[in-house]
């Protein structure tokens, strides 16, 4: 039987990148996951390992290119590591290195921010995702689990309707989504956490702003924004789970819920997804 693909790495590699400028600190967290390509079919079918890196450099690889390149990027320094491989390893023919970021934010004392003092951002992880060969890399930005919610200004109406059906129409419902939004560049701007963020903030200010006639159809106008803001984006990959809110029925004590209480509940939740691109 023939060895068809293979490939093989280390996942979850945490490091923290400190980078100090006398009293004043930048902080950088990532949890890395690199899996190498090449020439290492012989391990698997001649039980031979002359040609296979062990994990455990892989992991230490890791260490030291934070040292030297963890500072400005998470996709800097994802390219940095992933050539490293190539240019050390002539057996390896791609490295592909995905991260998520911990995000630690500055804190505030008396309105001024603290040099070394940070708090936890709970809401999403930044993800990037470099994919390299000799010949070319793919640089990919985003983030999981980055949750919204709009209480009013969105409905769902005019659906296919049979004998299955039981949800009515609404015109005014709470949307709310935990989504995980990639966006692929066609070349990586200079400041990428500044760029990321303005996309970021292009398709929630399209979200929260205007009418939303469903999911799809925000997303659809969330990915075409950010292209239209991001000269540099080839394509926005974006993906939201429903978060519902489920108005409660009070009428057996007597009263309206008149659209203000709900049972928050995900589970089942629509999965609603699409890709947006350059023609």
């Amino acid at each position: 039987m023939p060895l068809v693909r293979n490939s093989y790495g280390k996942g979850r590699v945490r490091v923290m990148r400190v980078h100090r400028d006398g009293d004043y600190n930048e902080v950088r967290e990532l949890t890395v996951h690199t899996m190498l390509e090449g020439d290492f079919a012989a391990a698997y079918t001649e039980a031979d390992n002359r040609q296979v890196i062990a994990t455990d450099t892989i992991k230490n690889m890791s260490y030291v290119i934070a040292r030297e390149a963890m500072t400005d990027s998470a996709e800097q320094y994802g390219e940095r590591l992933a050539r490293g491989f190539l240019e050390r390893y002539a057996q390896v023919e791609r490295a592909t290195v995905t991260m998520h970021e911990t995000k630690w934010l500055r804190a505030s004392f008396g309105g001024r921010p603290h040099p070394h003092g940070f708090v936890l951002d709970n809401n999403g992880r930044c993800y990037a995702r470099v994919e390299a060969t000799r010949e070319a890399v793919s640089v990919t930005s985003g983030i999981t689990g980055y949750t919204f919610m709009k209480s009013t200004g969105s409905g769902w109406e005019n659906f296919v309707r049979d004998e299955y059906t039981t949800l009515p129409d609404t015109s005014d419902r709470i949307a709310a989504t935990a989504m995980d939004a990639t966006w692929r560049w066609s070349r990586v701007p200079a400041d990428c956490p500044a760029t990321n963020a303005a996309i970021l903030g292009t398709m929630l200010e399209v979200f929260a702003t205007t009418y939303s006639h469903s999911v799809q159809d925000s997303l659809w106008r969330m990915g075409e924004a950010a292209l239209a803001a991001c000269p540099a984006l080839e394509e926005v990959r974006l993906a939201c789970p429903n978060k519902h809110y489920l108005p409660v029925n009070l009428a057996p004590f007597g009263l309206s819920s008149d659209n203000m209480v709900f049972i928050p509940t995900d589970e089942p939740y629509g999965q609603i997804e699409c890709i947006v691109g350059r023609s």
